[in-house]
C-alpha cells in the first residue's frame, strides 16, 4: 500500500540517503555535501527553506520529494519549485513518481502557488518521458545557471568592493 506523508525530523537521516541514491543515478555523487544536521537545520528549523514528502509502499520507504517557494515577476505569482523527485529503483514503475508529483501539485493549489517547476538532466531520457506523460512543457530556450564556491566567493568580494 502506498503512503505520502510529510517528512518529518525524524527522516533526516533517511532523506540524506535518498539524496546520496539520487546523486549516485545522476551520476553526481562527486556533488552531494548534504548532512542529517544540514537538513535537520534547513527543513525542519524555525525558518524552514524547504518541504519534503516522503513515499512508502508496504511501510520501506521508496522515495521522497523535496520541494520549495518561488516566484515569478512575469506572471505576478508564486509557483513551487520542486528540487528533487527520486524513486528507489525497486518501488519504480508503481506510479509513485506520479504520486509525488500529484501531492506536489495538490499543494501547490491548496497554497494559492499557480505552477510548478523543474529541472531534468538532458540525458535522463526515462525522467523526460515521464515529466511528458504528465503534459510537462519543457523550456528549452531556458538554461539553468548558478554560481557556488570559489566563483560565488569572487563575485560577492566585488560588491563589497564597490
Amino acid at each position: 500500500m502506498l503512503s505520502i506523508r510529510p517528512a518529518t525530523i525524524d527522516d533526516v537521516s533517511s532523506l540524506a540517503t535518498l539524496i546520496c541514491e539520487l546523486a549516485e543515478y545522476e551520476k553526481l555523487s562527486h556533488e552531494v555535501g548534504v548532512t542529517a544536521d544540514d537538513l535537520a537545520r534547513d527543513g525542519f528549523g524555525k525558518n524552514p527553506k524547504f518541504s519534503a514528502l516522503i513515499a512508502e509502499s508496504d511501510s520501506q520507504i521508496a522515495g521522497y520529494a523535496a520541494f520549495f517557494p518561488i516566484y515569478s515577476t512575469f506572471h505576478g505569482r508564486a509557483g513551487i519549485f520542486v528540487e528533487d523527485v527520486y524513486v528507489r529503483p525497486a518501488f519504480r514503475g508503481q506510479g509513485i513518481g506520479k504520486a509525488l508529483f500529484a501531492r506536489i501539485a495538490e499543494i501547490c493549489q491548496s497554497s494559492g502557488a499557480a505552477y510548478m517547476k523543474w529541472e531534468v538532466l538532458d540525458w535522463n531520457a526515462p525522467a523526460i518521458g515521464f515529466y511528458r506523460r504528465m503534459n510537462a512543457t519543457f523550456l528549452g530556450s531556458w538554461k539553468s545557471a548558478m554560481l557556488s564556491g570559489r566563483a560565488l566567493d569572487e563575485l560577492a568580494n566585488r560588491a563589497a568592493e564597490s
